[in-house]
């Protein structure tokens, strides 16, 4: 893993890249931002750089040790990460414990989520944690003398899931480092972390990815067309681990645009008409027959089709970028009806629905419902 492969976010790679030329390096570090801005494949970027600064560049052993970092199998990298017990692991997981499933993750997709990588264990409904038993190998492997002569790196991933009394061992490491020791904290929720953590290391914000650079990033790296990447791109909101989700849902679109338009031309005629009551009941027999991720990833596209309509109906047509495949589907016919005073209505219902999806909830009940509450809501007046 170098700069190059990294998605946007020049400025840091610009500021880490000064830090060790000039041989400033501090020694504990915070990157804080969403995973899907690239912090683990910064921090991969950056202790390549580190490790292999005992070798001239572009030698074989330089070459060597890039790859061995990329492939994570360099001796001096060290990564810490959430874990729970699992069936092969009944008590006091820690991360060595799934290092091959660690490795495996991460070279299939360093942008990837905690949710990702807990399902990657099998362990989804599970809480990750970083327990005191991980502090104390962090204190065993950075006590040892670094193996190639030169930096030995400490990455803790989603360090906000320390418990308090891993991070007051970690604090005690920050505050005495051992020499040539660099420890890089992850968090999306740096609020978590022990204000005295946050106030011992130098703070690196990433931001949201661009849409072009995220759209850029899938045309290059995903085969798709520049109309699709733009497409994506808009919808992922500047995570580009979303995007990669949203391209594994992007041939599910053509069944949620159909079973969206059926839901809302049916709740427009069902006020004052009992007949079109029966529609909607047969429409929620229908989405109750899918699986609860499939159900969940419709809520968020109606979600987003919504404020399509939305700010369509607001005239801020540089933000649009829905476009139904059923020509009998206007977006510009459908937005007068969404509007300031139901919006918010029709958000909390879809956002309470996801809910009690994820909480295993009827889901025929669920669907009637919000089918009765979509017909008062997209009938209020603007």
């Amino acid at each position: 893993m170098d700069f190059s492969k990294i998605i946007g976010q020049s400025h840091i790679k610009s500021h880490l890249t000064t830090t060790v030329e000039a041989g400033r390096i501090p020694h504990a570090q915070l990157f804080a931002g969403a995973n899907g801005s690239g912090l683990l494949p910064m921090a991969m970027a950056y202790a390549s750089q580190l490790l292999c600064l005992p070798y001239e560049k572009g030698s074989p052993e330089y070459l060597k040790c890039q790859d061995n970092v990329a492939r994570l199998n360099h001796p001096d990298l060290h990564f810490v990460y959430p874990v729970n017990t699992t069936e092969e692991v009944k008590k006091d997981p820690v991360s060595d414990h799934y290092a091959n499933n660690w490795r495996e993750f991460v070279l299939n997709n360093p942008y990837g989520s905690l949710f990702e990588w807990l399902q990657s264990l099998g362990i989804e409904k599970k809480q990750g944690n970083i327990s005191v038993r991980e502090a104390d190998n962090i204190a065993k492997k950075l006590a040892l003398k670094s193996y190639e002569g030169g930096y030995k790196v400490m990455i803790i991933w989603m360090a906000e899931n320390m418990n308090i009394e891993c991070s007051n061992r970690i604090l005690k490491l920050i505050e005495e480092p051992s020499e040539r020791t660099v420890i890089l904290l992850l968090a999306e929720r740096e609020e978590q972390l022990l204000t005295t953590i946050l106030s011992r290391c130098q703070k690196l914000v990433f931001p949201k990815l661009s849409e072009t650079e995220i759209a850029d990033a899938l045309v290059a790296n995903n085969g798709l067309t520049a109309t699709q990447a733009v497409q994506i791109s808009r919808r992922a909101q500047g995570d580009y681990n979303k995007a990669l989700q949203l391209i594994s849902e992007y041939n599910e679109d053509d069944i949620f645009e159909a079973w969206f338009i059926s839901w809302v031309r049916t709740a427009f005629q069902a006020r004052g008409n009992k007949q079109a009551i029966h529609g909607l009941l047969d429409w929620s027999d229908e989405l109750a027959k899918h699986g609860r991720e499939t159900q969940k990833k419709f809520l968020t596209f109606c979600i987003e089709v919504f404020r399509q309509a939305f700010l369509k109906n607001y005239q801020a047509d540089e933000l649009i970028f829905f476009q139904a495949q059923d020509k009998s589907f206007s977006l510009e016919k459908f937005a007068p009806f969404i509007h300031q005073n139901n919006i918010f209505d029709i958000y909390a219902a879809l956002e309470e629905a996801t809910y009690h999806v994820e909480r295993n909830a009827n889901p025929k009940v669920l669907f009637t419902d919000l089918s009765i509450k979509l017909t008062r809501y997209i009938h209020k007046k603007q």
